[in-house]
């Protein structure tokens, strides 16, 4: 009975700073993409790829009625979870027993989209498989790469993504602020030394500097930033002088390849100890994080020593980790070492390290902040929380600097998978309460650096029971957040690591048969979960064994084996929970009672259960499984013929899902509601739900999911309405139903189509949306078309500080760019 929650953000990326001029490769890429299905944006790194493709991307969507979405890969290293982040970002979910790529085909044949996908030189062979598989399975959608290099597909189009002119810096300057390379500069500048511009006394220091840096537009941004406390002729003497020392004093020969490595270096040479130190630890990060995460993983006086899995108790939970770090002193540096300077680009420069650095946790703040000023780190302002992230050019960088310390670099991933192991660990306890939305939000968010954490954990010797035990505990995500396929990939690979027999395969083995359930492989679900059981009980462990019970029942309700199932449930349920059992799973096994008593007939006993159920869910202000529970009220209510309190309960229960966006739920009840709909007779209802449910169910799987004894009351509904209307009449209300959005036919089944439910954004948005009188000040500036310096001239406020008004009205709105900002203003008035 897994669902589905909020999918995480791949809208385009919201754009924090102005875009300069690239109005000749937005033509082309946007020309490209009217003939061509595959268009790969290639360029050196720091380039502007993903700036770009972003753009391209957001000129076009009106011509995708399917949506434009994003699928970020710079934190991605295996291959196999390609085809799964490509389905996670088009929010597919795939319960099929598929391959993942045929599953994806599969569930967009007929749609028009566009997939961008950023990054894919390092995993170049998956990603030209993946859009092989679409160009050649599909006929409407379309896929824009960025890549360093081609993927080598014979549909392929290509445009070159170059570095921005820059004029003679001895010539002509009369016209230089038309050259986009200077622009970026005085626009980054302007940001940090409020009031600077081009004049006639900076423009050829400026040129100079940008011609320096090959109009590499992350080697500028880097640059600008120093404005802060140097001008621009000094900005230019230390870079030569820095380019002469890499270079042997000829900058000659510095390959313009290696330009922006160099301007990197740089940077890096003008951080502080503490702040290299950070930007190094921070590169183990393959996605956004939180500060939290970011001082669990870099700080120093959490243990950087602790003995390995399970000696000492195992991992250390987020509270451990947070005590520890406000206790005693720091430790030092294991290896007496600390981060090296990163000018040591080639086999010929050779310095001495510096003395080491030791980080506190608040030291980590600090220096956060200062990779921020210095734009290493990009600060995303999102509704739920201050995020950031390394730029990947940047974290290749950082990782190439831990790696120069030996044993920094397992040392900073042992404390990423501790960290995300506690935190996990904390999710999962307060899972069954009020906090699911927040829970679910957070492990979405962080899916990214989950993934390392287990990788480090099934690769690195002595930790695989760790890795085991961070795949198990996550069993809640993986089913009820729809990423059954991925959490069955980590879930193999942690069980074939692990023979064992402890409890971490224990649960491994019922968590794995309860994946599997939900792509209908039932088989091998029941050989995972008897596994499951049989170690449980000779290990004495009776929460575990509970739990594989559970999932022994569910395959049986799946498999059609409703009497075998009633006589499960009412086993398990007459025993009450045992001892260490999950209260979700207490309250599930109530939920599959009462589905099976309701369809063999049993109504008045399916009530009783589900009101027990209702009030255990109540008391601990739980959602999740209440709207099972609601649910199967309503389908009790149903089969008692009572179709007033069956309709008032399933409302109630699509309310709860769609606030979790529980994608499954959502189409069963959708279901439920049509056949409610009949049996009052407003059959055009009926079919508008009906097409609707099928729009959701096929993000699910192409085919119907379930057992086909769950499904019949589906298919006697669809035949009831057909007759009653005619088909061709059902025809139309059924393909209107299909064209809404999720929130309209959430609306439409609710019949409160002015309502906040049915209006509301995707759960990862803010719904209660109040701009601040100098936000909404901003947002009518932005209507008008100012730019972020002609706001804070207007307003008479720092350029910075114009920004990040516009980064939270962007952030509360929801929105992805000043456009939407403006189309919103519009409508308010």
């Amino acid at each position: 009975m897994g669902g589905s929650a909020p999918r995480r953000d791949h809208r385009l990326p919201v754009e924090t700073t102005s875009f300069v001029d690239r109005r000749g490769e937005l033509t082309e890429g946007r020309e490209l993409l009217a003939r061509a299905r595959l268009v790969t944006l290639t360029g050196p790194g720091g380039v502007g790829k993903t700036r770009l493709a972003a753009r391209i991307a957001a000129r076009v969507r009106r011509a995708f009625p399917d949506g434009v979405r994003f699928v970020h890969l710079s934190g991605l290293h295996d291959p196999a979870l390609v085809p799964l982040a490509a389905a996670d970002a088009l929010g597919l979910h795939a319960h099929s027993a598929q391959p993942p790529l045929d599953a994806l085909v599969e569930q967009v044949r007929d749609r028009r989209l566009l997939l961008v996908v950023d990054n894919c030189e390092h995993l170049a062979a998956a990603c030209a498989r993946l859009a092989a598989a679409l160009l050649h399975g599909t006929e409407g959608v379309r896929v824009l790469a960025t890549s360093r290099h081609r993927l080598g597909l014979t549909e392929e189009h290509l445009l070159e993504v170059r570095p921005l002119p820059v004029p003679d810096p001895d010539g002509d300057l009369s016209a230089a602020e038309g050259y986009p390379a200077l622009t970026l500069f005085a626009d980054r500048a302007a940001a940090v030394a409020p009031g600077f511009r081009l004049t006639p006394a900076n423009v050829a220091s400026v040129a100079r500097l940008c011609r320096r840096l090959d109009g590499l537009p992350l080697a500028i941004e880097l640059a600008a930033v120093r404005m802060r406390v140097l001008d621009a002729d000094q900005l230019l003497d230390r870079l030569d002088d820095r380019y002469r020392f890499l270079t042997t004093g000829s900058p000659a020969a510095l390959p313009r390849h290696q330009t922006l490595r160099a301007a990197v270096a740089w940077s890096h040479g003008l951080c502080t100890g503490p702040e290299q130190l950070v930007w190094a630890r921070l590169s183990v990060l393959a996605g956004s994080f939180d500060l939290e995460t970011a001082e669990a993983v870099c700080a120093d006086d959490t243990p950087r020593d602790a003995p390995a899995w399970p000696a000492g108790g195992g991992h250390l939970a987020a509270g451990a980790l947070r005590q520890r770090a406000r206790g005693t002193g720091p430790a030092q540096l294991t290896d007496g070492s600390g981060p090296r300077p990163a000018e040591a680009l080639t086999a010929t420069v050779t310095l001495p390290a510096p003395p080491p650095v030791v980080l506190r946790t608040d030291d980590v703040l600090e220096a956060v902040a200062g990779l921020v000023d210095k734009s290493v780190l990009c600060r995303e302002p999102g509704p739920h929380g201050v995020r950031y992230r390394l730029l990947d050019t940047l974290r290749q960088y950082g990782l190439e600097q831990l790696r120069r310390t030996a044993g920094e670099e397992t040392a900073a991933r042992r404390r990423l998978r501790d960290w995300m192991l506690g935190r996990a660990e904390a999710c999962e306890r307060d899972w069954f309460g009020p906090g699911q939305r927040e829970i679910v939000a957070r492990l979405s968010a962080d899916r990214d650096n989950l993934r390392p954490a287990l990788d480090f954990s099934l690769t690195t010797p002595g930790e695989a029971r760790a890795g085991l035990h961070l795949a198990g505990t996550l069993w809640f995500h993986w089913h009820a957040c729809g990423a059954p396929r991925e959490g069955l990939y980590w879930l193999d690979r942690a069980l074939a690591a692990n023979p064992e027999p402890t409890r971490e395969r224990a649960r491994g083995l019922w968590v794995a048969g309860l994946l599997v359930a939900a792509t209908q492989d039932l088989p091998r679900g029941s050989r995972y979960a008897t596994d499951a059981l049989a170690l449980a009980r000779a290990l004495g462990d009776s929460a575990e064994a509970a739990h594989a019970e559970y999932v022994i029942g569910v395959l049986r309700l799946f498999g059609d084996d409703l009497p075998g199932a009633l006589r499960h449930f009412e086993t398990t349920v007459a025993r009450g929970p045992v001892p260490g059992q999950h209260l979700s799973l207490v309250g599930l096994d109530q939920v599959e009672l009462a589905c099976a008593l309701s369809f063999l007939g049993e109504a008045e006993r399916a009530v009783e259960v589900c009101e027990r159920a209702l009030g255990l869910c109540e008391r601990h202000g739980e959602q999740w499984v209440r709207s099972y529970v609601l649910r199967m009220l309503a389908l009790a209510h149903t089969v008692r013929g009572d179709p007033t309190r069956a309709e008032r309960h399933a409302r109630e229960a699509l309310r709860l899902k769609f606030a979790v966006h529980d994608v499954i739920g959502i189409a069963l009840t959708l279901d439920l509601l049509a056949l409610i709909a009949v049996e009052r007779g407003t059959h055009e209802h009926a079919a508008v739900l009906l097409g609707g449910a099928d729009r959701v169910w096929a993000d699910i799987d192409a085919g119907r999911w379930g057992a086909r004894t769950l499904t019949s009351a589906r298919r006697d509904c669809e035949e009831r309405a057909g007759r009653a209307l005619g088909r061709e009449a059902f025809e139309r209300a059924h393909r209107r139903g299909g064209a809404l959005a999720l929130a309209e036919l959430v609306g439409h089944a609710l019949q409160e189509p002015a309502t906040a439910e049915s209006a509301a954004p995707p759960p990862h948005e803010d719904t209660a949306v109040r701009l601040t009188r100098r936000e909404t000040e901003v947002a009518r500036l932005v209507a008008e078309g100012l730019a972020n310096q002609q706001i804070a001239d207007r307003l008479v406020i720092a350029r910075r500080t114009a920004e990040g008004h516009v980064e939270r009205i962007l952030s509360k709105l929801g929105f992805s760019n000043r456009s939407q900002i403006a189309a919103w203003v519009t409508a308010q008035r």
